[in-house]
């Protein structure tokens, strides 16, 4: 489909740190119909993933041509501690978006994540069967489930390790060590044996718009290219904030934050774009380039400081 001014494009759970990326690149391009229940920017309309019918009437009443669900709850430690919410939220508020997306027979984007594989292998492509641990993971799974089964018309986009938004906006692990450095901290305790790919949201929102216009519909890994462990992140972000002379950073195993990060997490969720390379329609840079660019905010934020 060709997503022009005039396309009307609803984006659910739109007020978190990828909803702010896909936001900004959508309604430069499109008619778009923001909602969530956190109305935190001026652009939000009030709709729960977790209520069907006024899901519906918010829905129906904008008309979309392509409907995309950012809602989740993305905290892990939150979802072990709140399963119920976790379930009719990320696993519910998929299936019923689904169902709307059915009855308007309107394409859907579902945004899944790497955490749905066990950790078992080094490397996951598209077609590896995914085994959930958690109730975050096994509930986001769910939510790909309800959709494979209910639509032909779909889009499931599995991200990795999600970094944007800037020192405001960003809840994961990016941000978690900036404001460890922002308040003086000199040396960071970084876990080395957790393995990941980095996912930069400003290149996820582009992605979605040019992989959603081909109509090749289905599951795609859509992660930056690259891997690497947790340490090597917080090595590459201290370099570039021109820091590196005056911040140890400590390796430590998981078992470190044991108590604070207790939800089962897979040792190795590294994603290759697979599908995306096939199709020549893979647009993430590689990792390294995406944080370069990310941490100009943060070099901007320390100077202001």
């Amino acid at each position: 489909m060709k997503l022009e001014k005039s396309t009307k494009v609803y984006i659910a759970g739109c007020g978190g740190m990828l909803g702010r990326a896909v936001y900004a690149y959508f309604s430069e391009r499109c008619n778009v119909k923001a909602t969530d229940i956190d109305l935190n920017i001026e652009w939000l309309e009030y709709a729960d993933v977790r209520d069907y019918k006024q899901m519906e009437e918010s829905i129906i009443a904008f008309q979309p041509e392509l409907i995309i669900n950012l809602a989740a709850l993305t905290d892990l430690e939150f979802c072990e501690k709140n399963a119920e919410n976790s379930w009719l939220t990320n696993a519910l508020g998929a299936e019923n978006i689904a169902l709307i997306s059915k009855k308007l027979d309107v394409p859907m984007v579902y945004i899944s994540t790497a955490g749905i594989v066990d950790g078992e292998q080094d490397l996951y492509n598209d077609f590896d069967a995914p085994n959930p641990l958690g109730i975050y993971a096994k509930s986001k799974y769910h939510g790909e489930v309800f959709i494979k089964s209910y639509l032909d018309k779909f889009f499931v986009f599995r991200a990795g390790w999600m970094m944007g938004g800037g020192p405001n906006k960003d809840k994961k692990f990016i941000n978690l060590i900036y404001q460890q450095i922002k308040f003086g901290q000199k040396e960071l305790f970084i876990v080395d044996d957790k393995l990941g790919t980095p996912t930069y949201t400003l290149s996820f929102a582009e992605g979605i718009f040019k992989v959603v216009e081909t109509e090749l519909y289905g599951v795609y890994n859509q992660v930056c290219e690259g891997d690497c462990s947790r340490y090597e992140v917080a090595v590459e972000l201290v370099d570039l904030l021109g820091l590196k002379d005056e911040l140890k950073i400590t390796k430590v195993s998981s078992d470190y934050f044991k108590t604070e990060y207790f939800a089962p997490r897979p040792t190795s969720e590294k994603l290759v774009n697979m599908k995306l390379n096939a199709r020549g329609i893979n647009f993430m840079p590689h990792w390294k380039e995406a944080l370069k660019d990310y941490a100009q905010v943060f070099i901007a934020d320390l100077n202001k400081s």
